[in-house]
């Protein structure tokens, strides 16, 4: 599938402010960081799903979401994601879903979507993470 993108100019400036979240997020500034990547998100022309950025975008948002605990909206942002190109087969976002919704409580989804990223990805998925979210996954296989 062919993707139009906006003009040039809306793109660098897109483009500018990913990599200026990007610092942010590097320097643990996540308020500012999120301000960035919310501002490139609303420089995508309608229908933001065409557009592979917005997948980024969303991804970006949501593991802020969960570094800042702000679970509930991490939820949202990673399941809005799940909607753009190139999301599907992502196990980065199924897995950072799956830990905002366990998180959440909501036990069952937070299995699917681990699951889900351990099929595309396998155990180095949960290295570097609490392990926590091995135990729960490991202990309803």
């Amino acid at each position: 599938m062919e993707y139009e993108y906006p003009g040039d100019k809306v793109f660098d400036k897109i483009e500018e402010l990913c990599e200026r979240g990007e610092e942010y997020m590097e320097q643990e500034k996540y308020p500012r960081a999120i301000k960035k990547f919310w501002k490139a998100f609303d420089l995508l022309p309608e229908p933001k799903t065409q557009y592979p950025a917005g997948t980024w975008l969303l991804t970006s948002i949501g593991d802020i979401n969960f570094i800042v605990r702000n679970y509930k909206s991490g939820v949202m942002n990673l399941t809005r994601a799940k909607q753009f190109p190139e999301a599907e087969g992502n196990p980065y976002i199924h897995f950072r879903l799956g830990q905002c919704l366990l998180e959440e409580g909501e036990d069952e989804k937070a299995l699917k979507e681990l699951q889900q990223a351990y099929d595309l990805e396998g155990k180095e998925i949960f290295n570097d993470e609490d392990p926590k979210y091995w135990a729960f996954f490991s202990s309803k296989q």
